[in-house]
């Protein structure tokens, strides 16, 4: 497909995204200064309700129960919906300012939250393509209508579960689903037959609210409050936990596929340090895997460890889900729609003032600035088929599934396209890596990321107005999805939502605080080493 082959919509669509250039901009680094992260995305949300209503879309806030989701709708009469959305959580450690030099965003220290993948970027580009939907559809008469979800919490996969299974996906013609990325084979293209994998995350919680009943009868001449020290309490259950997921970790997970578990530490002992014994630790487990049997035999495995861990140390033990995510379900002919827009507007351009940012962050890590800073897979397309074949190369042929994100449960609900944008990275000179802050403040740098969101919010236009325009298409894309389903939702090989759970939303995630001291991260700026 040419930009001659476009319909008067789709042309009407690239005129509005090109027109909204400095929007997007302004707006991709509004994102990126609030920093926030998963599930205290509070700034972030409500910025993007704001800006719906204004645009005209009905929003509810607050979706499926999730105080920083939301769902907006917009529609011009009865027609197919398409399915679009923001994420907008950063990572806790991540802070970086959008600046050539290693530094904090202003007032903040480097363990603050930080956007890394950037999912401001990647917001921002899906607003600004349902916007030029918006305007082809009111310009051209074309009946139907834009969903646009808010998705918090995507670094644990944790909205899209959840909406799924409440019902946020359902009724849809089709979802288009767009992430950064820099390196191949998953660089200006599109997901063909290997989606992501499953993941659960959990969070372990050990309590130790009976400490007497551990050393009830000691004899010291202190009351029993002060000597119940001797138990060892939650932070005894929490490193037990730790070390012992860590030794049995080999024999949870295959040695081949790229699968992981990672932990995080949310609460340790509520500060006690008094004699008491801790009442208190969670840990939080996140495991990527390929099926979701394999899950369920990773979370068996845990259990095991905090029963165990909680039997030695006087504590109680609860496992309180934060994800519960499916597998990815492929679809050619919604890859073959992405693709061919794609191939009409082409991979992203960085001009001569990208560069110059380049070369002033090389030169500032006192490298030699490259006349060519940029590393080549950004400005390159390549075929989907022939990505797959690189993505397939270091798999067993069993494997169905690679890597992670939540999207994975949009997948069963309408046929969906996954398909990735480059974001801006650096060459590096022989035997160099390049610092994580780095990539964080390209992200942030409007000269480097905005043609990336400019890019992406074209893909996602052309492609969404294609489906609203073409009933074949959108025919296509249901006959292969009712087919891999075995009969569409409900078949025979369909998979229902596994989210069982409340939205996790009341631990203590990393978050800004705002005190008489002002607003600051939960760990205080003024810290050295913060």
């Amino acid at each position: 497909m040419t930009t001659t082959d476009l319909s008067p919509a789709q042309r009407t669509a690239l005129a509005a995204v090109a027109a909204r250039r400095a929007d997007l901009s302004d707006w991709c680094a509004t994102i990126f200064d609030h920093g926030e992260t998963a599930w205290r995305e509070y700034r972030s949300a409500e910025w993007y309700v704001a800006r719906l209503r204004a645009e005209g879309f009905t929003v509810e806030e607050g979706s499926a129960g999730m105080p920083t989701a939301f769902c907006a709708e917009w529609h011009n009469g009865a027609g197919p919906v398409i399915g679009m959305y923001a994420e907008y959580d950063g990572i806790p450690g991540n802070c970086q300012a959008a600046s050539t030099r290693r530094e904090p965003r202003a007032g903040l220290g480097f363990q603050a939250g930080g956007h890394t993948d950037p999912h401001s970027g990647l917001g921002i580009a899906g607003l600004g393509g349902a916007l030029a939907v918006k305007a082809a559809m009111e310009r051209h008469g074309i009946p139907g209508g834009i969903r646009f979800t808010g998705e918090p919490a995507e670094k644990v996969r944790g909205s899209k579960p959840i909406h799924a299974a409440k019902g946020y996906y359902d009724g849809l013609a089709a979802i288009l689903s767009f992430h950064p990325f820099y390196m191949l084979p998953m660089c200006n293209t599109v997901r063909w037959e290997t989606h992501c994998g499953a993941a659960y995350s959990m969070v372990y919680r050990f309590i130790c609210d009976t400490p007497e009943a551990w050393g009830h009868s000691d004899g010291a001449p202190i009351p029993q409050s002060h000597s119940a020290i001797r138990a060892p309490g939650a932070n005894d259950a929490l490193n037990l936990m730790f070390l012992t997921s860590k030794s049995l970790r080999d024999s949870m997970l295959p040695h081949q596929g790229g699968w992981s578990i990672s932990e995080a530490i949310l609460t340790a002992g509520q500060a006690t340090a008094d004699n008491q014994p801790a009442g208190l630790a969670e840990v939080q487990y996140m495991m990527r895997v390929p099926t979701l049997a394999m899950a369920e035999a990773v979370t068996a495995a845990l259990d095991r460890n905090a029963e165990a861990a909680a039997a030695m140390t006087g504590c109680r033990w609860e496992r309180h889900w934060v994800c519960k995510s499916r597998p990815g379900l492929a679809n050619h002919a919604m890859a073959r729609v992405v693709w061919q827009a794609m191939q009409t507007v082409g991979a992203p351009v960085w001009d001569d003032k990208a560069a110059a940012v380049a070369r002033e962050i090389q030169a500032n890590l006192g490298l030699t600035p490259m006349d060519d800073p940029f590393i080549p897979e950004m400005s390159r397309l390549i075929d989907p088929e022939a990505a797959e074949a690189i993505l397939r190369h270091d798999l067993p042929p069993s494997q169905k599934n690679s890597t992670s994100d939540d999207y994975t449960d949009m997948t069963w609900h309408a046929p969906t396209a996954r398909f990735y944008i480059a974001r801006p990275a650096l060459r590096a000179p022989a035997g160099y890596a390049y610092p994580a802050w780095v990539m964080n403040a390209l992200g942030g740098i409007p000269a480097t990321i905005d043609p990336m969101v400019q890019r992406a919010a074209e893909v996602l236009a052309l492609s969404a107005l294609r489906l609203l325009e073409d009933a074949d298409a959108r025919e296509a894309a249901w006959d292969e999805f009712n087919r891999r389903t075995g009969g569409g939702i409900g078949g025979a090989d369909w998979i229902a939502p596994l989210c069982d759970y409340d939205p996790p939303v009341n631990f203590r995630w990393p978050e800004y605080v705002t005190t008489p001291r002002g607003r600051d991260w939960w760990i205080p700026s003024a810290m050295p080493g913060a």
